[in-house]
Protein backbone atom coordinates (compact mmCIF):
# COMPACT_ATOMS: atom_id res chain seq x y z
CA UNK A 1 0.00 0.00 0.00
CA UNK A 2 2.39 2.39 1.25
CA UNK A 3 5.41 0.91 -2.08
CA UNK A 4 4.26 3.59 -4.58
CA UNK A 5 4.91 6.71 -2.03
CA UNK A 6 8.28 4.89 -0.18
CA UNK A 7 9.29 5.15 -3.82
CA UNK A 8 8.21 8.42 -4.40
CA UNK A 9 10.41 9.46 -1.55
CA UNK A 10 13.62 7.43 -2.71
CA UNK A 11 13.31 9.22 -6.17
CA UNK A 12 12.93 12.44 -4.80
CA UNK A 13 15.94 12.17 -2.71
CA UNK A 14 18.05 10.74 -5.23
CA UNK A 15 17.38 13.24 -7.35
CA UNK A 16 17.78 15.92 -4.53
CA UNK A 17 21.33 14.02 -4.20
CA UNK A 18 22.53 14.06 -7.71
CA UNK A 19 21.52 18.16 -8.08
CA UNK A 20 23.88 19.19 -5.21
CA UNK A 21 26.62 16.66 -6.35
CA UNK A 22 26.17 18.38 -9.96
CA UNK A 23 26.47 21.54 -7.87
CA UNK A 24 29.63 20.28 -5.64
CA UNK A 25 31.48 18.82 -8.86
CA UNK A 26 31.33 22.50 -10.29
CA UNK A 27 32.78 23.68 -7.47
CA UNK A 28 35.62 21.29 -6.60
CA UNK A 29 37.93 22.97 -10.06
CA UNK A 30 36.98 26.20 -7.96
CA UNK A 31 38.19 24.83 -4.59
CA UNK A 32 41.19 23.51 -6.14
CA UNK A 33 42.06 26.92 -7.84
CA UNK A 34 41.64 28.67 -4.25
CA UNK A 35 44.20 26.09 -3.04
CA UNK A 36 46.80 26.75 -5.14
CA UNK A 37 45.86 30.64 -4.59
CA UNK A 38 46.81 30.09 -1.14
CA UNK A 39 50.24 28.73 -1.19
CA UNK A 40 51.01 31.05 -4.06
CA UNK A 41 50.69 33.87 -1.70
CA UNK A 42 52.14 31.91 1.55
CA UNK A 43 55.20 31.57 -0.36
CA UNK A 44 55.41 35.04 -1.23
CA UNK A 45 54.81 36.10 2.21
CA UNK A 46 57.48 33.70 3.49
CA UNK A 47 60.00 34.65 0.83
CA UNK A 48 59.34 38.79 1.80
CA UNK A 49 58.72 38.06 5.49
CA UNK A 50 60.57 35.12 6.49
CA UNK A 51 59.03 31.91 7.57
CA UNK A 52 57.87 32.83 11.37
CA UNK A 53 56.68 35.86 10.15
CA UNK A 54 55.13 34.84 6.69
CA UNK A 55 52.90 31.97 8.51
CA UNK A 56 51.82 34.71 11.41
CA UNK A 57 50.16 37.14 8.79
CA UNK A 58 48.67 34.29 6.75
CA UNK A 59 47.14 33.20 10.63
CA UNK A 60 46.22 36.64 10.85
CA UNK A 61 44.71 37.20 7.36
CA UNK A 62 42.40 33.80 7.51
CA UNK A 63 41.61 35.31 10.67
CA UNK A 64 40.17 38.39 9.44
CA UNK A 65 38.52 36.85 6.89
CA UNK A 66 36.59 34.51 8.92
CA UNK A 67 35.17 37.29 11.13
CA UNK A 68 34.36 39.36 7.91
CA UNK A 69 32.79 36.15 7.30
CA UNK A 70 31.38 35.36 10.49
CA UNK A 71 29.76 39.02 11.12
CA UNK A 72 28.41 39.10 7.33
CA UNK A 73 26.46 35.51 8.10
CA UNK A 74 25.27 36.80 11.64
CA UNK A 75 23.44 39.88 9.91
CA UNK A 76 22.47 38.24 7.72
CA UNK A 77 20.90 35.34 9.74
CA UNK A 78 19.35 38.60 11.50
CA UNK A 79 17.82 39.90 8.20
CA UNK A 80 16.37 36.96 8.14
CA UNK A 81 14.97 36.32 11.25
CA UNK A 82 13.31 40.10 11.33
CA UNK A 83 11.42 39.03 8.10
CA UNK A 84 10.41 35.56 9.56
CA UNK A 85 9.15 38.04 12.66
CA UNK A 86 7.02 40.31 10.14
CA UNK A 87 6.25 37.30 8.44
CA UNK A 88 4.43 35.61 11.17
CA UNK A 89 3.28 38.85 12.68
CA UNK A 90 1.52 39.61 9.51
CA UNK A 91 0.31 35.88 9.63
CA UNK A 92 -1.24 36.14 13.15
CA UNK A 93 -2.82 39.18 12.46
CA UNK A 94 -4.93 37.72 9.38
CA UNK A 95 -5.65 34.25 11.46
CA UNK A 96 -6.97 36.65 14.16
CA UNK A 97 -9.42 38.44 11.50
CA UNK A 98 -10.24 35.54 10.14
CA UNK A 99 -11.21 33.76 14.11
CA UNK A 100 -13.06 36.87 14.53
CA UNK A 101 -14.90 36.62 11.37
CA UNK A 102 -15.71 33.12 12.00
CA UNK A 103 -16.07 32.73 15.45
CA UNK A 104 -20.07 33.29 15.64
CA UNK A 105 -20.64 30.53 13.07
CA UNK A 106 -17.80 28.22 15.33
CA UNK A 107 -20.35 29.30 18.30
CA UNK A 108 -23.59 28.53 16.90
CA UNK A 109 -22.39 25.06 15.35
CA UNK A 110 -20.81 24.06 18.78
CA UNK A 111 -24.22 25.15 20.48
CA UNK A 112 -26.60 23.48 17.95
CA UNK A 113 -24.19 20.45 17.95
CA UNK A 114 -25.38 19.76 21.92
CA UNK A 115 -28.30 18.08 22.49
CA UNK A 116 -29.21 20.85 24.90
CA UNK A 117 -28.28 23.07 21.80
CA UNK A 118 -31.38 23.84 20.07
CA UNK A 119 -33.36 23.98 23.28
CA UNK A 120 -30.62 26.18 25.00
CA UNK A 121 -31.41 28.22 21.68
CA UNK A 122 -35.28 28.15 21.53
CA UNK A 123 -35.02 29.35 25.79
CA UNK A 124 -32.79 32.03 24.08
CA UNK A 125 -35.00 33.17 21.53
CA UNK A 126 -38.34 33.26 24.18
CA UNK A 127 -36.27 35.37 26.58
CA UNK A 128 -35.77 38.19 23.88
CA UNK A 129 -39.28 37.89 22.65
CA UNK A 130 -40.42 38.68 26.08
CA UNK A 131 -37.94 41.12 27.01
CA UNK A 132 -38.79 42.58 23.32
CA UNK A 133 -39.11 46.34 24.38
CA UNK A 134 -36.18 45.98 26.59
CA UNK A 135 -34.29 44.70 23.76
CA UNK A 136 -35.09 47.68 21.50
CA UNK A 137 -34.64 50.61 23.57
CA UNK A 138 -31.17 48.54 24.41
CA UNK A 139 -30.62 48.99 20.33
CA UNK A 140 -31.95 52.51 20.33
CA UNK A 141 -29.01 53.47 22.54
CA UNK A 142 -26.36 51.89 21.23
CA UNK A 143 -27.29 53.72 17.97
CA UNK A 144 -27.46 56.97 20.14
CA UNK A 145 -23.65 56.43 21.10
CA UNK A 146 -22.49 54.87 18.02
CA UNK A 147 -19.97 57.11 16.11
CA UNK A 148 -20.35 58.97 12.50
CA UNK A 149 -17.64 59.65 10.92
CA UNK A 150 -19.46 62.56 8.71
CA UNK A 151 -21.24 64.35 11.57
CA UNK A 152 -18.18 64.14 14.06
CA UNK A 153 -16.16 67.18 11.90
CA UNK A 154 -19.13 69.36 12.47
CA UNK A 155 -20.71 68.84 15.67
CA UNK A 156 -18.80 70.60 17.71
CA UNK A 157 -18.31 73.99 16.04
CA UNK A 158 -20.62 76.68 16.10
CA UNK A 159 -20.91 79.62 13.70
CA UNK A 160 -17.88 81.55 12.72
CA UNK A 161 -15.71 78.78 14.40
CA UNK A 162 -12.93 77.68 13.07
CA UNK A 163 -12.22 74.23 12.29
CA UNK A 164 -10.80 71.74 14.94
CA UNK A 165 -7.05 70.76 14.61
CA UNK A 166 -6.31 67.16 14.23
CA UNK A 167 -5.48 65.70 18.36
CA UNK A 168 -1.91 65.52 19.50
CA UNK A 169 0.16 62.40 19.07
CA UNK A 170 -1.45 60.98 22.45
CA UNK A 171 -4.90 61.34 21.07
CA UNK A 172 -5.85 64.82 22.83
CA UNK A 173 -6.49 67.46 21.60
CA UNK A 174 -5.49 70.97 22.20
CA UNK A 175 -7.58 73.54 24.83
CA UNK A 176 -9.11 76.33 22.67
CA UNK A 177 -9.23 79.67 24.21
CA UNK A 178 -12.05 82.25 23.86
CA UNK A 179 -9.23 85.35 23.31
CA UNK A 180 -9.55 86.47 26.77
CA UNK A 181 -6.36 84.78 27.06
CA UNK A 182 -4.72 87.14 24.60
CA UNK A 183 -2.77 90.13 25.14
CA UNK A 184 -5.05 93.30 25.12
CA UNK A 185 -3.72 96.67 23.10
CA UNK A 186 -3.82 99.52 25.73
Amino acid sequence: MFRGLINDAKSAAASLVARYLARASVAVPFVIAVGFAIAAIAHSVIERFGIVAGCWLLAAGFTLIGLLATLFVKHKEQEDEVADQAAQAADTANVASEVAAQAPLALAGALLSTPIGPKALVDAGKVIMRNLPLVVLLALIALLFWPLESGAAGEDREAGDAPRPPPEGNGAYRPRGNGLHQDQPA
